[in-house]
């Protein structure tokens, strides 16, 4: 599932998105804020960055520019305005397209998939790809590298580490790891969760990504590459 970003100030556009994406396999995060997004950007990473130009504070091209100093992350620009000169200041800055406000969703749809393709195509990131150092994840077909030598891991086990490390940094619960993993197998209880756990740190060793959170549950500790 690729991880798209949506930075805009518009509070009742991402609930509708994020429903319309799920149908596509796109899993889209929201910031209202540009500083909040930015930060998120930094420390979650995205697959694709939706940037309306319209932001409070500064504007998108503003945001454009400051991603474009560290990151080639694609970026689709949002713009109620939709004028010629807007166009090309966001193409020039950087971004990869640009996308007139009201927009219909499909529309959006298909252009994120052709700028993820395109990218990919271009030996850009792949979005099925998560790197981190020691450990490579991929989604599509499932499997865990660790210091380059493929991991055995049942399904149930692989889709914990896809939980955790889909979200760096987040503390999970022994709950929302029930919730989530619940569907595989419905034997699995609260106690188990620990175990199952106790089982994967064992075998994505040397590495050392998912950290007990105390009171909280566990998390993955770790950056992309």
């Amino acid at each position: 599932m690729s991880k798209i970003l949506l930075i805009d100030d518009d509070p009742g556009l991402a609930g509708p998105l994020s429903e319309y994406f799920a149908r596509f396999n796109l899993d889209l995060h929201a910031e209202q804020h540009p500083r909040e997004g930015l930060s998120y950007l930094r420390e979650q990473g995205a697959d694709l960055v939706l940037l309306d130009v319209m932001l409070p504070d500064t504007d998108g091209f503003e945001v454009c520019r400051e991603i474009r100093r560290n990151s080639e992350v694609p970026i689709i620009m949002l713009t109620a305005r939709g004028e010629v000169t807007d166009r090309v200041v966001g193409l020039e800055l950087g971004a990869d397209d640009y996308l007139p406000k009201p927009f219909e969703p499909r529309e959006l749809v298909a252009r994120i998939q052709r700028v993820l393709k395109r990218t990919d195509a271009q030996g850009g990131t792949d979005p099925n790809i998560w790197s981190f150092p020691d450990l490579r994840i991929d989604r599509e077909r499932q499997s865990i590298e660790v210091q380059g030598a493929a991991v055995a891991l049942s399904h149930m086990e692989y889709r914990l580490v896809e939980l955790l490390a889909g979200r760096p940094g987040h503390p999970f619960s022994r709950n929302d790891i029930l919730n989530a993993l619940r569907g595989i197998d419905a034997e699995l209880y609260t106690r188990s969760v620990d175990v199952l756990v106790s089982r994967v740190r064992h075998k994505l060793r040397p590495t050392d990504y998912i950290k007990t959170v105390r009171g909280a549950g566990y998390s993955f500790v770790g950056r992309r590459e």
